[in-house]
C-alpha cells in the first residue's frame, strides 16, 4: 500500500513539473541566480550566501520559467530538510525527457533514488564503507600514497600536485575497492571533472555522465560472466539476478564519482589551505592522531567541496520555515554556506580554524539517508595523504600565487584543475 502511496505522488509531482515544460537535459545554461551557490571567492562562498542567510533560512531563486527552486542557507534548516525522508523525493527523472525513455531510467544511483529501492541498494553497499572493513585498505591506500610521492619528486619542482598526488590517490584507491581495470585515467579524469560542471548547464553535464556510466555498464556486463575481486564481483557473487546491471552500475557510478572527484577536490585545496601558516602544516606533519583529526575535520568543514546536496522535490503542498511550497517545488541545501553559518559554527566562520569544536557534525557528507556513504573512506585517505606530503616535502611551497590558482568557475565540486607547487 505504502509502494502504491509513493509511486502515486511522484507520477503527481512529474505532472506538475512536466505540465511546466521543465527538461534539464536540454538546458544548456544556468539562470543566473541558480549561479550563486555554485560560485565562490577563492575558498570563500560568495558574500550574497551570507546575506540570504541572514535575511532568512529558504530563500526563493527568481528563475525565468515557471519553476520554483528554493534555496537553503542555515545549518539548522538544512540538517531538518536533509533529515527528513518523507516530504521529498531525490528522483530527478521525470525532468529527463530529452535523454529518452530508457536512458533516463539509467541515471539513479542512491543519490537520485528514493526509498524503498534506496534503502534496498544502500544496504547492499554499506558494509563495505564500516569502520572495519575500511581499515583493510589503509596498507593499500599508503602503499598509493608513497607511490604518488615517489612520482612527484620525479616530475621535478615546480610540479602539479594535483596530477601526480590529488587525482591519482583517491582514483587508484577507489579502482581497487570496486574491482575496476580502468587503463584510460585521462579520459575518467575529464569526465569527472565535466559531469560536475555547470558552464554548460545541465546538458553537458547529463552528457558526461552518460559517457563514465557506459564504461562502467561495460564493467557490470563483463563481470557478470567472471566476477571480479572488488566490489562489484563480490555484489554479483551475492546478489546474483537480484540485482540488475542497471542498479549496480548505479551504484558503482555513485561509489566511484564520489570517491574519487570529492577527494581528489579535497586534497589539493587542503594542502593550499596548510600552506598558508606554518602552525597548520606543522600539526598536521608532526601532530598527533588526535591533532590530525581535528584539522580534517575543520578542513571538510571549511571547504566543503561538494558545493549543494542532492536536490529535493516536495512531495506535496506544504509550508517549510513559514515559506509555501507546492508539490514538484525544489529546494536545493548550500552545504558550504550551512557550513558557515555563525549560529552552528561560532565566531568567525570564515576562518579556518582547528581548534573550532562546534555541537553536532558538519554536513561536508550531507545528512540524512542521502549522506556520503565514502566519508569514512575518505578521511581515511585525507589522514594519510597530508601528513605523508608534508613531511615528504617538509618545504613544499606554492608555485604561483594563489590568485593566479585556476579556481573552477561553476561547478557542484568545488576544486582547482592544477596545483603547481615547489619543494
Amino acid at each position: 500500500m505504502r509502494t502504491r502511496a509513493r509511486a502515486w505522488v511522484s507520477k503527481l509531482v512529474a505532472r506538475r513539473i512536466q505540465r511546466r515544460g521543465i527538461d534539464l537535459s536540454q538546458l544548456s545554461f544556468i539562470p543566473a541566480p541558480t549561479k550563486v551557490p555554485l560560485q565562490r571567492t577563492g575558498l570563500d562562498p560568495l558574500p550574497r550566501i551570507a546575506e540570504l542567510r541572514a535575511a532568512g533560512p529558504l530563500s526563493r531563486l527568481p528563475l525565468p520559467f515557471d519553476f520554483t527552486v528554493h534555496l537553503l542557507t542555515g545549518f539548522a534548516e538544512t540538517r531538518t530538510v536533509l533529515a527528513d525522508r518523507d516530504s521529498y523525493s531525490n528522483d530527478i527523472r521525470h525532468l529527463l525527457g530529452g535523454l529518452g525513455h530508457t536512458a533516463a531510467e539509467d541515471v539513479g544511483g542512491l543519490g537520485f533514488t528514493d526509498p524503498p529501492l534506496h534503502t534496498r541498494l544502500r544496504k547492499i553497499v554499506t558494509p563495505e564503507f564500516t569502520m572495519r572493513r575500511l581499515a583493510r585498505l589503509e596498507p593499500l591506500i599508503e602503499e598509493v600514497v608513497a607511490r604518488q610521492l615517489d612520482a612527484l619528486a620525479a616530475a621535478g619542482s615546480p610540479a602539479d600536485l594535483a596530477r601526480e598526488v590529488s587525482f591519482p590517490v583517491p582514483f587508484q584507491t577507489i579502482c581497487d575497492l570496486l574491482g575496476l581495470d580502468l587503463l584510460d585515467r585521462d579520459a575518467f579524469a575529464r569526465l569527472g571533472t565535466q559531469r560536475f560542471d555547470a558552464t554548460g548547464g545541465a546538458a553537458g553535464a547529463f552528457g558526461a555522465v552518460s559517457e563514465q556510466r557506459a564504461f562502467l555498464f561495460d564493467a557490470v556486463a563483463r563481470q557478470r560472466t567472471e566476477p571480479g575481486p572488488g566490489l562489484i564481483g563480490q555484489i554479483i557473487r551475492e546478489e546474483g539476478d537480484a540485482i540488475s546491471d542497471v542498479d549496480l552500475a548505479g551504484l558503482a557510478d555513485g561509489v566511484f564519482t564520489g570517491g574519487y572527484e570529492t577527494t581528489a577536490g579535497m586534497i589539493s585545496l587542503s594542502t593550499l589551505v596548510l600552506l598558508r601558516d606554518p602552525a597548520y602544516a606543522a600539526a598536521v606533519r608532526d601532530g598527533s592522531r588526535a591533532d590530525v583529526d581535528r584539522v580534517v575535520e575543520e578542513l571538510l568543514r571549511y571547504l566543503s567541496v561538494v558545493q549543494v546536496a542532492f536536490p529535493r522535490f516536495a512531495k506535496r503542498d506544504m509550508q517549510l520555515f513559514g515559506t509555501p511550497l507546492r508539490a514538484g517545488d525544489v529546494v536545493i541545501a548550500s552545504l558550504s554556506g550551512a557550513n558557515r553559518d555563525p549560529v552552528w559554527a561560532g565566531a568567525d566562520p570564515d576562518a579556518f580554524d582547528p581548534a573550532r569544536v562546534p555541537a553536532n557534525g558538519h554536513l561536508a557528507f550531507g545528512h540524512g539517508i542521502h549522506r556520503c556513504i565514502g566519508a569514512e573512506l575518505a578521511r581515511m585517505e585525507l589522514r594519510i595523504v597530508l601528513p605523508a606530503l608534508l613531511r615528504r616535502f617538509p618545504d613544499l611551497a606554492l608555485a604561483v600565487p594563489q590568485q593566479e590558482l585556476g579556481f573552477r568557475q561553476l561547478s557542484f565540486v568545488y576544486g582547482v584543475d592544477e596545483l603547481p607547487v615547489r619543494f
